[in-house]
């Protein structure tokens, strides 16, 4: 099937991988269920996945131009309703089987996934799920080129330390989206530390993940003030951030 999509979308659907880790994901689930939530749906291709297993689909997208896609690109499908509307004013009076929401970032602290989840949840059927089931946030001191926040496109940066997973999110409980921790991270070499690396794996159910992709989760650099370290030394950063408020909540320290 051939999608109408936006340029921002058309860029997504060109990340097979990403693309690969949803479908095998809702390809897991068991037939004949009532309803679904796709939030989020962009262009449709996940409500056009869901389409099988569901007598219902409400797709929600607060872009005009996206939405448009979606209604065009899914109206062969009858049990497929998508909607124009904000999601965090949606009334979820209809409970669901299942929530499907991508609207993820590293860390999820640029994107809405955070507010959207809390306010859908009370939405779920007492055995329902999410896909994505959750993330899971691992750190690394950096030497890095550039000294403002930054995603990894392909610039310089070594990695000064062992990964440290720092955060684990499952997506089925209520999330506080003001994240504030002291990481401990042990340099493996003599150098100059003048930052650290984020990178989110996304979980999308018990058996797969996805690592970060070209549209999935990028790993997030971030400067620090220049260090001096010796091959074993423990490093403590304070990390503080809001989920779904932007990168410009984002603070690293030296603790």
């Amino acid at each position: 099937m051939k999608f109408k999509t936006t340029p921002y979308h058309f860029d997504l659907l060109k990340d097979g991988e990403r693309i690969s880790a949803f479908y095998e994901a809702i390809n897991a689930l068991e037939n004949n269920h009532d309803l679904a939530y796709d939030l989020g749906c962009g262009s449709g291709i996940l409500s056009f996945f869901l389409n099988p297993y569901f007598n219902k689909i409400i797709a929600i997208e607060q872009d005009v131009k996206s939405s448009i896609c979606a209604e065009d690109n899914l109206k062969q499908f009858n049990n497929i309703h998508v909607l124009n509307e904000d999601v965090l004013t949606h009334d979820f009076s209809r409970k669901a089987d299942l929530i499907v929401c991508e609207m993820l970032d590293t860390a999820l602290i640029d994107e809405e996934e955070v507010p959207v989840l809390n306010h859908a949840r009370k939405c779920l059927k007492k055995d329902g799920k999410i896909i994505p089931e959750g993330i899971i946030n691992i750190v690394e001191l950096a030497s890095l080129e550039r000294n403002y926040i930054h995603y990894d496109e392909n610039v310089n940066c070594e990695i000064l330390s062992n990964p440290v997973i720092y955060d684990e999110i499952n997506f089925l409980d209520e999330i506080n989206p003001n994240f504030e921790k002291v990481i401990t991270l042990k340099a493996n070499k003599n150098s100059l530390v003048n930052g650290i690396k984020i990178t989110t794996i996304t979980k999308l159910n018990d058996n797969l993940v996805c690592g970060p992709t070209p549209m999935l989760n990028p790993p997030l650099l971030i400067p620090l003030d220049e260090k001096n370290v010796k091959c074993n030394d423990l490093i403590k950063v304070k990390l503080k951030y809001i989920m779904g408020k932007g990168i410009g909540t984002i603070e690293a320290n030296y603790y």
